[in-house]
């Protein structure tokens, strides 16, 4: 709804917007169910048909504004996004939880390559964000600036745990380890 907020557009329209602003980079968007997502909204009242559009040869297009129920619904929704933090669950936090399974030199590896790759995101990120910068303003781009230190808080909080786990400074460490080495659950972990 926050793209009919700019001007009433078709759906195609909204995806080619979304693309346009980098927003298909901080918001996981099905472009094939546009079209049905748009019904619904206008179903529910918060959309209505503004026009019909034809150029050339192709075929119509209608054309979807936002109706005064649809802007206060936005307002709403989004107020709440921004003040109520809510639980996420990143699917790395899962991995972490259960990395135990795996042995210690193991986890080494995979995070080295993790960070490795987040390395790369993050100068990739940077160059996205500075090219983006030439030709929308900062206030549509601060998503970006979020994903990019959320980014660079992995990148040293991944260094940080490696480097205790090479270092065996890790609380458990070599318990973990020994368990892989003997398959011997230590004392503490037992029931």
């Amino acid at each position: 709804m926050t793209t009919l907020w700019q001007k009433p557009m078709h759906p195609y329209e909204i995806a080619q917007t979304l693309r346009s602003q980098g927003k298909d980079t901080s918001t996981k968007t099905n472009y094939g169910s546009l079209y049905t997502v748009v019904q619904n909204l206008e179903k529910y009242g918060f959309v209505e048909v503004t026009g019909v559009e034809r150029q050339g040869n192709r075929p119509e297009r209608t054309v979807y504004g936002l109706t005064e129920a649809g802007r206060e619904e936005m307002a709403e929704w989004l107020s709440d996004l921004i003040a109520i933090p809510a639980k996420e669950y990143p699917i790395f936090e899962t991995a972490l939880s259960l990395m135990a399974a795996l042995p210690p030199d193991e986890v080494v590896r995979l995070l080295e390559t993790r960070l490795s790759s987040l390395e790369v995101q993050l100068a990739s990120g940077r160059g996205a964000l500075d090219k983006l910068c030439e030709t929308l303003p900062r206030l549509f781009l601060v998503e970006v600036e979020y994903q990019l230190h959320m980014v660079e808080a992995q990148v040293e909080w991944v260094g940080g745990f490696l480097d205790e786990i090479r270092k065996g400074s890790l609380p458990g460490v070599e318990q973990w380890r020994h368990f892989h080495e003997t398959g011997e659950l230590p004392q503490e972990l037992r029931s």
